[in-house]
């Protein structure tokens, strides 16, 4: 029993706090979990600068509504679930991911969740576990499936490195480089191809 799982963000759609970033004029924003291994730290800075500009959900909520995913996901993704199970698994917020999902045929999808304010303001958030991508794969592994993992990022080697198969995808020449052990693709055919072989 395979079950294959996914990062979102920079994977299958834009990174979204880059495209906010460029909508709002805050280049301080394009900083995103390719940068920073620590996502506690990460966030509270992020929280801070929206604070700083008066910016909340609706701002950021008008950015994703614009985002589109990137050009062959909904195909990939589309041909992967005949294939075999699929679980995108993101740090993300259901706030943020909703408008997502229905471009790309409404997967399904482990992330956060926002704390807002009744003005707008993101106040915090709620992270569903610690290490939500590693701890996830765990328990899944845990219950009887063997797991395919891929992502781009710092915070999906934990759920590469402990799939029976895991892949960088459109990752950081360092994270490759620092990473050699894991296969990297740029094509989502290649990826496909890659997964398919490892079922």
């Amino acid at each position: 029993m395979n079950i294959v799982c996914l990062d979102m963000e920079g994977v299958l759609v834009p990174e979204i706090w880059i495209a906010f970033s460029e909508a709002s004029g805050i280049p301080e924003l394009r900083r995103t979990t390719r940068d920073e291994p620590d996502y506690d730290k990460l966030m509270t800075w992020r929280l801070g600068i929206l604070k700083e500009h008066g910016l909340g959900l609706k701002e950021i909520q008008d950015t994703i509504a614009k985002i589109d995913p990137l050009p062959g996901a909904k195909a990939f993704l589309d041909e992967l679930r005949a294939t075999t199970q699929v679980i995108i698994l993101s740090d993300t917020f259901e706030e943020f991911a909703k408008p997502l999902m229905e471009k790309l045929g409404w997967p399904t999808i482990f992330c956060n969740s926002l704390e807002v304010a009744e003005n707008g303001e993101i106040t915090g958030y709620k992270m569903r576990c610690e290490k939500s991508k590693l701890t996830t794969v765990k328990a899944l592994q845990s219950i009887g499936y063997d797991t395919i993992a891929s992502g781009d990022s710092f915070n999906d080697l934990g759920m590469i490195q402990a799939s029976k198969a895991g892949f960088l995808f459109k990752s950081t020449e360092q994270i490759k480089a620092d990473h050699p052990e894991i296969p990297a693709f740029e094509e989502f055919d290649d990826l496909l191809v890659a997964i398919k072989a490892a079922l």
